[in-house]
């Protein structure tokens, strides 16, 4: 492949906390669309599509797919397909700390399911070294300062340049950073999940990790797909809420929730957006938020996500009426 010379020409790049990183304010998640299910010549479209608009960061973890694994091994052809030679260009993430492989050593937050892990996944990709690796979640029954340990080695290893944390509540943040500060190896990334439906990290979060100089990263932004025009009108034949399985069941999809939905879609027309790209440019009009993480099904979805960044701004007009939607 051959990139578009201007591909950072139009993204707006963030500092990631105090660090020297910056990250696209959209980054590009292979959670979905790019396992073993799914068709090869579509997402490498996808991938090619997203660097050549300045998408830099790609988001994986050792079991995405289905099947566990794929993401990743996929991942690594569009690598040696062309896309690897801009290597270091590329900002490549991936995490351990869900259900990977059988027994007692293939999940949670142990060193030894974390470095093997990391391990297997740079295998899959045809890598050195990642540029972020994170633990996935807190593990209840593993001392932070095991995993955070494990985080520290990974990185004096040259596994991984900069370590992250996902899924930890302020508490466990704050014991997780307070365990890298003493080995000296700052945290450069929180990923939790958050959009106008899902505000818990507001709270503490992120003041704390904005006093810490950690970067966030949103997942979830669009709350698997219900802050899209898709469910303006109920549940659609092949939406990921019609399936009896994944993170969105037809049960959530409430009228309550609907009405919800076409109000703030209401809003966002009135902003000249889609509700999508409201969205998303809700969560990006604060600073401390580095970036935010979407899916693509398709180039097509991918670039009426890229729009939201034409326009970031809200009155205050407009986010009292979002917040009166909320409330």
């Amino acid at each position: 492949m051959e990139a578009n010379e201007k591909r950072y020409d139009d993204m707006i790049y963030r500092r990631c906390g105090r660090s020297g990183i910056l990250l696209p304010a959209i980054s590009l998640g292979l959670w979905h669309n790019f396992g073993s299910v799914d068709v090869f010549n579509h997402f490498i479209k996808i991938a090619h599509t997203a660097f050549d608009k300045g998408i830099t960061h790609f988001d994986l973890a050792n079991n995405y797919g289905p099947v566990y694994g794929s993401a990743e091994e996929n991942f690594g052809h569009i690598l040696k397909k062309g896309l690897g030679k801009y290597r270091d260009e590329l900002i490549i993430s991936s995490k351990a700390g869900y259900d990977m492989w059988p027994g007692p050593y293939g999940n949670w937050g142990s060193r030894k399911y974390l470095t093997a892990s990391l391990d297997q996944s740079l295998k899959r990709m045809g890598l050195d070294y990642v540029d972020i690796f994170y633990s996935h979640r807190p593990d209840p029954h593993t001392p932070v300062e095991e995993t955070m340990g494990a985080l520290v080695d990974i990185v004096r290893q040259g596994k991984a340049l900069y370590v992250g944390i996902s899924n930890y509540n302020d508490e466990e943040t704050k014991a997780a950073l307070a365990v890298l500060k003493e080995h000296k190896v700052h945290c450069l990334i929180h990923q939790p999940k958050y959009s106008l439906f899902e505000r818990w990290v507001e709270p503490k979060l992120l003041p704390l990790l904005k006093d810490e100089g950690v970067g966030l990263i949103a997942f979830s932004p669009l709350a698997q797909g219900l802050l899209t025009n898709k469910y303006l009108n109920g549940i659609p034949e092949n939406s990921r809420a019609a399936k009896p399985t994944g993170f969105l069941q037809r049960s959530q999809v409430t009228e309550e929730v609907i009405t919800k939905v076409r109000k703030l879609n209401d809003i966002a027309i009135s902003r000249g957006q889609t509700l999508a790209e409201m969205a998303l440019a809700w969560l990006l009009k604060d600073d401390r938020v580095t970036s935010v993480l979407i899916g693509a099904s398709s180039v097509e979805q991918l670039l009426d996500n890229l729009n939201a960044l034409q326009h970031l701004r809200f009155e205050a007009s407009e986010l009292s009426a979002i917040e009166a939607v909320l409330a």
